[in-house]
């Protein structure tokens, strides 16, 4: 299981930490490319939201419902993932953005 800490905003003010239950995941969304490959640089309303991010958080995974035991998540902190449109809960933490994942949530992992 992994902790998700923000990054300092301040000197000398403490960072959160987030500890995911379950099979959720913390993520932080990568944004996407501002110009497009013909050079058409796009607005903020025509962006799309992005799918694609950074695992910074693990939960230990969920119990099995018959026997009790974990089944651990799949994903590690580092990770690139996809992940739905529209899933999850945002929220804002020390002044960066981030989302909460439940694991069916993300589509796939992303290796270079």
């Amino acid at each position: 299981m992994a902790v998700a800490t923000a990054p300092k905003a301040h000197p000398g003010k403490k960072s959160t930490k987030l500890k995911p239950l379950g099979s959720r995941v913390v993520v932080k969304a990568l944004e996407r490319e501002e110009i497009t490959k013909s050079g058409i640089v796009l607005p903020d309303t025509a962006k799309e939201k992005p799918q694609e991010g950074k695992v910074l958080a693990v939960g230990p995974g969920d119990r099995h419902p018959d026997t009790g035991q974990r089944i651990p998540v799949e994903l590690k902190v580092g990770d690139r993932v996809l992940f739905q449109k529209y899933a999850g809960t945002e929220f804002k933490l020390d002044d960066e953005e981030l989302l909460i994942l439940s694991e069916k949530d993300i589509l796939a992992q992303v290796e270079d």
